[in-house]
């Protein structure tokens, strides 16, 4: 079991600064009047005068590519969205999430209108029930829980916090607590809070709690077991009889945040078509929070697209042209090459705009093997050559181009080797048909150079002959 400590927590809590009033309303910021109608069934001309939040980013979960941003590095409160991290760096540090906790006195020790899960001093509780608590129910008293199962006191946790945030990369954030209540000192960006929230989203456990709307929790040795639903309205359909407007079907987690200094602030997910976004809105409206989210995640799936090689390959298929084509072949002999995978197919995703680019320059992005040989006759389905594409990680995804149809070879072509050479084997005779033909090709060369030979030796032996006579003697004397 894991026991929480208390006495250095209190000295802290003295330390914090007095919580804002109750009373203090949050503030519910409005369009600007010259900011143009949003219109939903164009989301990809989003612009940022049409967000009532102040500040806003928008990123991609594989590469945390921004992809649209208003005032992202703008120092604002992140309220409750701070609890993110806490539950981020739990889910880091503790092995066993089973493990019961007892809660302590400094634990329950939050402002009068904070959020809780109603945690009592001394109750044993699983820390991972606290976890969903503190998610689901934006619980300050679980946060608190949580840092003291963790680091054993909260300002060593809030520490740890500052360590981790720095590591992530965010230059712009400063925590005070582990639950987010006001602080002057406690503050953060739109851009550095979705870097936090793109990071958690990588782990497995994490995604599994943000995206639970009703969680179970058991009975403890001071509280009945009860049922708990989250506070992201944008994951809640509502009833048959009132359906929820702001219900987003695409939606996957992740935390809410609300204070009179901070407004309303909701860290979001969601995911379609393979898709992955992260959204950030800070200093919004209570509703508009979640219109805000969906615009921005809608201006998200229009920009960014999963696609697969080979969609890429049949936005500019390859056409090749063969030889030995029939005269009445239609086209000549072109023949156009159909791309399927022979494994595994890769998920590319990327703009709209770099997918018309890659698709221009797929020979960039691919490698191509054709064969040699394209001679007519070829068989729709025929292999012609394979494409591969490797991944950023290096992998290699093999696919296959086939014929898309048969092409006939003409009469009178010549054979080729191959053809040759089946006919050879197909053939039940090992000797070739004995004919006029066959007599001429094998006896005629021969016959020929004999002739040849024996003209060249008669012709030199007369010669040779000539040469060699006797003049016939003549007597000069004789009168």
């Amino acid at each position: 079991m894991i026991m929480l400590f208390t006495s250095v927590s209190v000295s802290f809590a003295a330390k914090s600064k007095d919580p804002t009033p109750t009373a203090e309303p949050i503030p519910q910021p409005t369009l600007s009047p010259d900011a143009p109608e949003y219109d939903k069934e164009h989301p990809e001309n989003l612009s940022p005068d049409q967000l009532y939040a102040l500040s806003a980013v928008l990123m991609t979960q594989d590469k945390g590519e921004v992809i649209f941003e208003k005032d992202a590095d703008e120092r604002r409160y992140p309220a409750s969205m701070t609890k993110i991290l806490t539950v981020l760096i739990a889910l880091m540090f503790v092995d066993d999430l089973d493990e019961t906790v007892t809660v302590s006195q400094t634990a329950v020790n939050v402002p009068p209108d904070s959020s809780t899960m109603y945690l009592k001093v001394d109750e044993e509780i699983r820390l991972i029930d606290v976890i969903y608590g503190t998610m689901l129910l934006s619980a300050n008293d679980g946060a608190n829980v949580i840092a003291e199962a963790v680091s054993g006191d909260i300002p060593r946790f809030v520490d740890l916090m500052n360590r981790t945030a720095e590591t992530l990369g965010c230059i712009n954030t400063h925590f005070v607590n582990p639950h987010g209540y006001h602080d002057d000192n406690h503050y953060s960006t739109a851009r550095d809070m979705a870097v936090i929230a793109r990071e958690a989203m990588k782990n497995e456990t994490f995604r599994e709690i943000v995206g639970t709307t009703s969680y179970q929790l058991p009975r403890t040795n001071k509280q009945r077991a009860r049922t708990i639903t989250t506070k992201t309205e944008y994951m809640l359909t509502g009833s048959e009889e009132s359906p929820n407007q702001y219900y987003y079907e695409y939606a996957t987690g992740i935390k809410t945040g609300s204070h009179s200094h901070s407004g309303y602030c909701f860290a979001g997910a969601a995911s379609k078509d393979g898709v992955d976004l992260i959204s950030v809105v800070m200093f919004t409206g209570r509703k508009a929070r979640w219109a805000d989210t969906i615009k921005l995640m809608n201006y998200g799936f229009s920009q960014y697209v999963s696609v697969t090689p080979v969609d890429l390959y049949n936005m500019r298929p390859i056409k090749l042209s063969t030889s030995n084509y029939s005269t009445s072949d239609p086209d000549n002999g072109e023949i156009t090459l159909v791309c399927s995978p022979v494994g595994e197919n890769a998920q590319i995703v990327t703009t709209q705009s770099d997918v018309n680019r890659m698709a221009d320059n797929l020979r960039d992005y691919v490698a191509f093997d054709f064969r040699g040989d394209l001679q007519a006759p070829i068989q729709a389905g025929e292999e012609i050559g394979t494409m591969t594409w490797y991944n950023d990680k290096g992998e290699p995804f093999v696919y296959s181009l086939t014929s898309s149809r048969s092409v006939e070879k003409r009469d009178n072509a010549p054979k080729t080797i191959d053809e040759i050479i089946a006919e050879t084997y197909a053939d039940p005779n090992p000797f070739p048909p004995f004919n006029f033909e066959f007599v001429l090709i094998l006896f005629g060369p021969p016959l020929v150079l004999i002739g040849i030979i024996a003209f060249l030796v008669i012709s030199r032996k007369k010669r040779s002959g000539h040469k060699m006579r006797a003049p016939k003697p003549v007597n000069r004397y004789v009168k």
